[in-house]
């Protein structure tokens, strides 16, 4: 099992196909904030809450040298339809094996009306613009976070 991410460390790399099947490498990000978010599933009420937030919140992020990318288990469809029926404006990135939510420590067995099975753990990572992590939040709260992260970029 990989041992967790931690603030201070550079952040793994990734190299994942966005909703358009374009490789998205963190290296292209250098000089940037980037805001790595990851989420259990498309189109499901908190995830879409939290993209929703953060679509709202993009102009902000950008003004604060940030880049959004959203990253859960979807195939690039299930992707694509999400960004158009919300209007996401940043890529979603699939991680349809889940090697990078792996990497990141995110995946996570999980426990539905006693039902085990694996998923991501809804968790964030600011990375900053040389390529280390400056903040992590683990088990997210949708209310309120996109705001949490704003204010950590800005730190």
């Amino acid at each position: 099992m990989a041992k967790d991410v931690t603030v201070g460390q550079m952040a793994p790399e990734l190299s994942i196909p966005d909703q358009d099947g374009k490789t998205v490498t963190l290296k292209s990000f250098r000089g940037k904030q980037v805001v790595l978010y990851f989420y259990p599933k498309d189109d499901t009420p908190g995830c879409t809450k939290e993209s929703c937030d953060f679509r709202d919140v993009e102009s902000q992020i950008l003004r604060a040298g940030g880049a959004i990318l959203g990253v859960s288990l979807d195939g690039r469809e299930s992707h694509q339809k999400f960004i158009k029926k919300f209007g996401l404006p940043f890529p979603l990135l699939s991680d349809e094996d889940a090697a990078i939510s792996k990497v990141y420590g995110v995946y996570k067995e999980k426990n539905m009306y006693g039902r085990k099975y694996w998923g991501i753990e809804r968790s964030t990572f600011i990375i900053g613009p040389e390529g280390k992590v400056k903040a992590i939040f683990r088990k997210v709260k949708v209310d309120g976070h996109a705001d949490e992260v704003l204010a950590a970029l800005k730190a």
